[in-house]
């Protein structure tokens, strides 16, 4: 299996970035899958420069409802005519984040919602005999203190996407339109988060749960960003995150995307060649 970063926040190759994800993933029995979308056409600019077809792709996800994962979805849907795209049911609900100057719409584009390729998932999905998704993750370990910037609509059904909602239209982002990755080939398996909302730790635990054991290797975004905790607040809860993720013993981690770079720095020290960073134009082979 071999996996490029087609969108991520760095890069190291002169590609150009922007906030966001889209990881391109070629599987060994030909199967090409793509995991989010960035929040532009530029995850398949990017890929033409890497000489990868967004045309060719067999099968999309994105794994919630944010723009930065979903933004691309139209320009997916004009290159690709046939891979079908799995969004959980519950991701084109509007979802907000709060800023300096208020609370900003940060939600997918409605309107594709009834698009024919677009495939509504509900909280487990087979895909076909090597991949599945799974949502609604339990527990509460580590998660992520940014969480509390991050909204969704109070209304299950609004009439429509407010701009600047008011206190009363939201209410904390739960993220059950969060949806994971698990893709098994090869005697390997591989867990994609895009940004691990419910806690990167709790999604490893419910992936054992769903396969019987550990996955062998885990490409996530674990959003350790705008946690608004001090320096040894932060430094305590990232060695906190480093202890339990070093549990998996026989685990290869990949972080990207909203961890942060200094985040990953500190988790780098703690967890050694563990933990390793994907950035945008890099690629793997597993």
């Amino acid at each position: 299996m071999r996996i490029t970063s087609l969108i991520e926040n760095t890069s190291l190759s002169g590609l150009p970035v922007e906030h966001g994800l889209s990881l391109y993933i070629e599987r060994s029995d030909g199967i090409r899958m793509l995991f989010d979308m960035g929040q532009s056409a530029l995850f398949a600019e990017n890929a033409s420069r890497m000489q990868l077809s967004v045309s060719h792709v067999d099968v999309a996800i994105i794994s919630h409802g944010h723009y930065d994962h979903g933004g691309g979805l139209r320009r997916f849907l004009e290159l690709n005519s046939h891979a079908r795209v799995y969004i959980h049911r519950e991701a084109f609900q509007p979802h907000y984040s709060l800023r300096e100057n208020g609370l900003r719409h940060i939600g997918l584009d409605e309107s594709l919602r009834h698009d024919s390729q677009i495939v509504l998932c509900d909280d487990l999905t087979t895909l076909d005999s090597h991949a599945t998704l799974f949502a609604n993750v339990q527990g509460h370990c580590c998660h992520p203190v940014g969480n509390r910037l991050l909204f969704k609509a109070s209304s299950p059904t609004p009439a429509h996407v407010s701009p600047t909602p008011s206190a009363n239209d939201v209410i904390h982002d739960d993220f059950r339109h969060e949806q994971n990755l698990i893709v098994e080939e090869d005697g390997k398996t591989v867990l994609f988060a895009g940004c691990a909302h419910r806690g990167i730790v709790n999604i490893m635990q419910q992936a054992q749960q769903v396969l019987g054991h550990a996955p062998t290797h885990v490409l996530a975004g674990m959003h350790l960003v705008k946690s608004g905790l001090d320096e040894q607040a932060e430094d305590a809860f990232i060695a906190q995150l480093a202890q339990h993720l070093m549990q998996y013993r026989s685990t290869q981690f990949y972080t990207m995307h909203c961890t942060g770079t200094s985040q990953f720095n500190k988790l780098h020290t703690i967890m050694g060649a563990q933990m390793k960073y994907l950035s945008c134009g890099d690629a793997i082979s597993i």
